[in-house]
């Protein structure tokens, strides 16, 4: 009987990459806590410095978007007053 591969979304991987990254905590210890290999953290934080600055190059116009669209919606709902 063949043991099946630990499949973590993206959201648990940056979650504990951010763990590792602020150093509460060490590696092995978040390993632990969280039921993993350490040299699985160790990888996940490596693509997070990795790829940090890739989200400052490409995410600035997305992220402009966004905003945009979302302060949009808010001024939708705010209530005018009568005058």
């Amino acid at each position: 009987m063949t043991k099946s591969r630990k499949k973590f979304d993206a959201t648990f991987k940056a979650r504990i990459a951010l763990e590792a990254l602020r150093e509460v905590a060490t590696v092995p210890e978040l390993a632990k806590r969280h039921g993993i290999h350490p040299n699985q953290i160790y990888g996940w934080k490596k693509q997070v410095l990795d790829n940090l600055a890739s989200l400052f190059a490409r995410g600035a116009s997305a992220l402009g978007m966004a905003r945009r669209s979302t302060s949009a919606r808010r001024r939708s709902f705010i209530p005018r007053s009568a005058s």
